[in-house]
């Protein structure tokens, strides 16, 4: 039983394959030929001998067994080795490669991919659905578990992704008209941080890494869209009303703290209430005001 779960461990796991330069088998692989061509050549002409024969059939012997065995790599590309379906170690070296012609080998790129998933309709955290789309930056790091350890890895890839921005979605709110909370689309960088761990996480089994990622699409959904940007309007309106009571309030307080200070005018307090509130009104107004003068008392 231990024995069995070291294997899977082992198999899961990339280790370096002990593989050779193929320019290093091509000199042999010349070698041969030569040999096989001086071999024919001589019994060709009638020169028997222990040379010419062993050339004879050593040369197809070693063409047999050292020409299957060339591969090739690509920068960026690695190929795992397989015997008999157990996994015997990943090449990364590039150029001309050479290996036992029985060991299978399978390629796997490990350059950085892009992919930028579709638009989901997700429930934030106050259950308000909303659309996103994310672009992830993510490669391969661990040969052997990107080939064994899952079926398809670019299609658990896209799987994981989808998964990610559904957990991450939920557990924030779309907006904060109070500007209290963590937000969706108010915090990109700290949001996208925690969606690219969610992802290493997820991807790990796979052997896979994420360099980057960030929300390409945020929006709300359609069926709210319209009631949303209503909210957002009439948050922006009282907003605005409440900055223009502030201001006339302090413009009011220091009309009147002049006007005492400098004696221009003495006010009881119904004349005060009765400036206050022509003040407010002027300052307030979303219209031009039409001056009305009062020709006699404010007590008439």
């Amino acid at each position: 039983m231990a024995d069995s779960t070291q294997a899977k461990l082992n198999a899961s796991c990339e280790r370096p394959a002990a593989t050779m330069s193929g320019y290093a088998m091509l000199g042999v692989l010349v070698l041969l030929v030569l040999l096989q061509v001086f071999g024919v050549f001589s019994l060709a002409n009638e020169h028997f001998g222990t040379l010419p024969i062993a050339s004879v059939i050593v040369g197809p012997l070693g063409l047999l067994l050292i020409a299957p065995g060339f591969y090739m790599l690509q920068p960026n590309q690695a190929a795992a080795l397989t015997l008999f379906g157990a996994y015997k170690g990943t090449d990364r070296a590039t150029g001309l490669r050479w290996s036992w012609p029985w060991l299978m080998k399978k390629k796997v790129s490990v350059r950085s991919n892009n992919v930028i998933s579709d638009k989901i309709k997700v429930n934030d955290l106050r259950g308000n659905p909303i659309e996103m789309a994310a672009q992830i930056v993510w490669r391969v790091t661990d040969t052997a578990q990107a080939l064994f350890d899952v079926d398809d890895y670019r299609a658990f890839v896209m799987v994981q992704v989808e998964a990610a921005v559904r957990t991450i979605g939920s557990c924030y709110p779309y907006d904060d008209f109070e500007h209290q909370e963590v937000t969706l689309r108010g915090n990109h960088d700290q949001v996208g941080i925690e969606l690219r761990a969610e992802l290493i996480a997820r991807l790990a089994v796979a052997g896979i890494t994420v360099d980057e990622c960030g929300f390409t699409h945020l929006a709300y959904a359609q069926e709210i869209a319209g009631a949303m940007l209503r909210r957002q309007q009439a948050q922006a309106v009282v907003a605005a009303r409440k900055t223009m009571v502030e201001g006339a309030v302090g413009m009011v307080e220091m009309a009147l703290e002049m006007l005492s200070a400098k004696n221009v005018v003495e006010l009881d307090d119904e004349r005060r209430a009765a400036m206050v509130s022509n003040l407010m009104v002027v300052l307030c107004g979303e219209r031009d005001t039409q001056p009305i003068i009062n020709a006699g008392s404010l007590y008439q």
